[in-house]
Order: structure tokens, then sequence, then C-alpha cells
């Protein structure tokens, strides 16, 4: 019967994968093509998440880069190598900068984005692109991932989730002085394939983004990435 479920739950994930690639096929947007096609990938097929969907947590990113295209897995690059190795530190007691050991991590996480391709340059997607993949990041949250508690790195992916909390209640969290060690709990939904609604209680925990551009909180967020992994891993 495990294995039976194990089956049905990867069938049901290459489904949601399809309809993606359908999706990205409909119709044009921005992708980096010329970063695809250096991976020899191909751009509308999503890079959806690495990781485990039975975990407790969730990192969520804003989207791809170079890194993410070329190993197929978000979370790849710079940035996602100081989430990576704060979680091997938490869970493992050690260090480790070894690419391939840093893979371990992924038993207790699931990394996904707001659009599961990568943006021309390094600019954000819009809002309308955003929106337009946003039922099928919903599904992977709700209907997939078994998880309750969502680390987001940076304004864009906490910002992703106003839509499932009151008006004004995320945009009056993120200006409190306590937004880094504080949580918000927000209602996510979805619809599944066949149409029913589903609805889940999850808690936010903001993190800054972990870029060398973001001068302010850059060498302080492997210390706000160890705290919030202390208290989901105690």
């Amino acid at each position: 019967m495990l294995i039976q479920s194990v089956v049905t739950v990867m069938l049901e994930i290459q489904t949601l994968i399809d309809e993606i690639q359908e999706e990205a096929n409909r119709a044009e947007f921005p992708i980096d093509e010329p970063i695809y096609q250096k991976a020899n990938a191909e751009p509308t097929q999503p890079i959806l998440y690495a990781g485990n969907l039975q975990s407790p947590l969730c990192v969520f990113g804003r989207d791809l880069g170079k890194d993410e295209v070329a190993n197929r897995q978000p979370l790849y690059g710079a940035a996602g190598s100081l989430v990576r190795k704060g979680l091997y530190r938490t869970l493992f007691n050690t260090e480790s900068t070894d690419k391939t050991e840093l893979e371990k991590v992924l038993n207790q996480v699931l990394l996904t984005n707001t659009v599961p391709y990568k943006p021309p340059g390094n600019k954000a997607y819009s809002t309308a692109v955003k929106q337009r993949f946003r039922p099928y990041i919903e599904r992977l949250l709700v209907c997939h991932w078994q998880g309750d508690r969502i680390i987001t790195l940076g304004n864009d992916a906490f910002d992703w989730f106003t839509p499932y909390a009151p008006k004004g209640t995320l945009k009056e969290f993120f200006q409190r002085g306590d937004r880094y060690s504080s949580s918000q709990p927000i209602t996510l939904q979805a619809t599944d394939s066949q149409g029913n609604l589903h609805q889940r209680p999850i808690t936010l925990l903001p993190l800054p983004h972990p870029s060398p551009l973001n001068q302010r909180y850059y060498a302080q967020f492997p210390l706000l990435l160890q705290q919030r992994l202390s208290d989901i891993f105690q």
C-alpha cells in the first residue's frame, strides 16, 4: 500500500508539472532562454521544487537563477547555498561546504519559488506572471506538501502570500521591527485538479533575501536563519 501511495503521489506531481508546462507553452512570457540553452534545458520545463513533500518546512524564494537552471533545483546558487548550509548545520550539528553533502538537507525541507522559471537578467517576474502560475504553486503547497511552516526569502516571496490573510495584515506585519523573528499565521487555499477547494493553516517565517546586494542584512542572514531553524528543528 505504501508503494502504491508513493506512486500515486509521484503521478499527481508529474501531472502538476505537465500542466505548468502546458500553461507556459500557451502564451509567451519572459524566460531567460540563453541560460536554459547553455544548460541544455527546455525553457518551458518547470523547475518546480526540490526536497521532501513530507517535510515540516518549506523555504520559499523569488525565482530561479542560472545555477538553479543548470542543476534543475531551486535554491542551488550562492543564496541557496547559504540556506542549505544553515540547514545542514542545524540538522547535523556540523559544517559542510560540499555541494553533494549539502544535498542531505533535502530530506528535511521543501524548496520552491513564486514562479518555477528564470526571468531574464536578475529582475523579478511581474505580478501578472506570478498570478498566472499562482494556482500551480498553491496546489503544490496545499495539496501535495504536508508541512505547515514556510520561511520566505525577501520581500517578493513574502508578498506572494498577501491574498491569504485579511487585507493589510501582511503589510502591517512587515513594518514591524521584529518581523524576522516573529511569525504570521495565514490560511493557504488551492483548487485541486478536480476543482475541489482545499485550505490549510500555515505559519510564515519571513527572512531577508540572502543576497550580497542586500547589504543591510547579508551579514546577519546566517544568524537569523539559525534562529528560525532552531525553533523548527529543536
